[in-house]
């Protein structure tokens, strides 16, 4: 089985899940302590924040050095969303670096239109947002120190501590700027139509018209990996739904496909060999491929409409 993303799978599971409203853009780095050349531990002094209840999770294990984007959630101690709360991050190398941050996060919604949500997205569990930081430069592999500050609706601080990124710790994962391998994915044709058997979607979506293999280095590629109705991490329904309401768009610009996660989509018989290709040890994932064959970008976890509608314009631009 996939190892689960951090503390936010298990969360998942089990959340109420938020109103999963509109997506609202991040705060102001000024409403937030300020970094200003010190330690993490003289940023939590200095602030006044007070500890949190409440638990911050992140929604990707994997980053690698350099610029990342960082998905995470925030929920209450009985695993309910919080979607009520501005939160900024705060990065550094070990407990004598300079921080990075503020770092505001936004909050991106997982709804999509009502034509496009499957019952696995809309199900009891199911995430409805996700926070994310857009740019974090994490510019040494490693384990780092990571803290939020929470503002909620009267403007009280407060701090969370999150589990310790390691940069560099899944070096085999594509990379932005790398070929992905030559995979082969089931298509409509190959399973004479019957979509469940390469799909656990329900219903199924139509992003299995084409074999990555034939047309990667011929036309713009969206490729998800996830198992809406095996998730680990609670997010995959969501994300395949937002997946096929941009594809609905973008088609014929680009080719979108959806991979599944484990054979004959059963979770005792393993990974598939598509995802054991990729190394992904999380799901799910969504990678963008150029007409040259070459990855431009890359989304751990979940987003929403406008984050994957805003990374098309790396493959789709104009």
């Amino acid at each position: 089985m996939l190892a689960l993303a951090a503390l936010v799978a298990a969360l998942l599971a089990g959340c109420g899940g938020g109103s999963g409203g509109e997506t609202r853009p991040a705060p102001q780095p000024k409403e937030f302590p300020q970094a200003q050349g010190k330690t993490m531990s003289q940023i939590l002094h200095e602030s006044g924040a007070v500890p949190s209840h409440l638990v911050v999770a992140p929604a990707s294990e994997v980053f690698d050095k350099g610029v990342e984007r960082y998905p995470f959630g925030v929920f209450t101690p009985g695993q309910e969303q919080v979607e009520d709360v501005e939160v900024a991050l705060y990065f550094a190398k070990d407990g004598k670096s300079k921080v990075i941050g503020p770092l505001p996060a936004k909050l991106e919604t997982l709804q999509t239109k009502p034509a496009y949500r499957s019952q696995n997205g809309a199900g009891p569990g199911e995430a409805k947002s996700i926070y994310v930081v857009p740019k974090v430069n994490f510019d040494k592999e490693g384990a780092w120190l990571a803290v939020a500050m929470l503002k909620g609706p009267g403007g009280k601080l407060e701090a969370s501590r999150i589990p310790s990124p390691v940069i560099g710790q899944f070096p085999k994962v594509p990379k932005v700027g790398e070929r992905p391998p030559r995979i082969t994915t089931l298509t409509a044709a190959d399973v004479g139509g019957d979509l469940e058997k390469i799909d656990t979607r329900i219903p199924p979506d139509q992003m299995h018209k084409v074999d990555f293999a034939e047309v990667l280095g011929k036309k713009p590629i969206v490729l998800v990996f996830a198992t809406p109705a095996l998730c680990q991490s609670r997010v995959c329904g969501p994300v395949v739904d937002v997946a096929q309401q941009v594809a609905d768009k973008y088609e014929p610009k680009a080719d979108f496909i959806h991979q599944e996660v484990y054979v004959n989509n059963e979770i005792s018989k393993g990974l598939r060999p598509q995802l054991k290709a990729f190394h992904l040890p999380t799901e799910p994932w969504t990678y963008l491929i150029g007409k040259e064959g070459v990855i431009k970008a890359r989304l751990s976890g979940a987003y929403g409409v406008d984050e994957l509608e805003e990374a098309m314009q790396t493959i789709v631009p104009g």
